[in-house]
């Protein structure tokens, strides 16, 4: 399930600071902050979907995310490849590689990434 973007960038503060009051939640905004009611609204949200949590301390309620930002954002991109790219990690890969602009060094880390890949699939 995607996201939002605000409930996204929400998500980037909590997975940031693992676990926060929503005081804390509202300082890690740029300017100008979100109102407290819209921060509650966004994260009962979240909660609806089992994206985050709470735990009450004392009067407060300190939210952490329920999902792992890596696996977020790999169901994301493997949607993205089944969706766009015909379900094709090569066809992704090709259009990534051509319509970026990769310097030489990011390619050779690139390479060396899927040689590594190769290899510890091989072992």
């Amino acid at each position: 399930m995607q996201l939002p973007k605000a409930e996204e960038q929400l998500m980037e503060i909590l997975w940031k600071q693992e676990k926060a009051l929503m005081k804390e939640l509202i300082l890690a905004y740029p300017d100008p902050k979100p109102a407290t009611t819209t921060i509650a609204t966004l994260l009962k949200r979240m909660q609806d979907k089992d994206f985050v949590d709470y735990v009450q301390v004392g009067r407060s309620r300190e939210y952490f995310p329920l999902v792992r930002k890596k696996d977020y954002f790999a169901k994301q991109v493997n949607g993205m490849i089944k969706n766009f790219f015909n379900d094709s990690a090569s066809q992704f890969a090709s259009f990534f590689t051509q319509e970026t602009d990769l310097t030489e060094q990011e390619l050779e880390d690139l390479k060396k990434l899927i040689d590594k890949q190769l290899k510890d699939k091989k072992s």
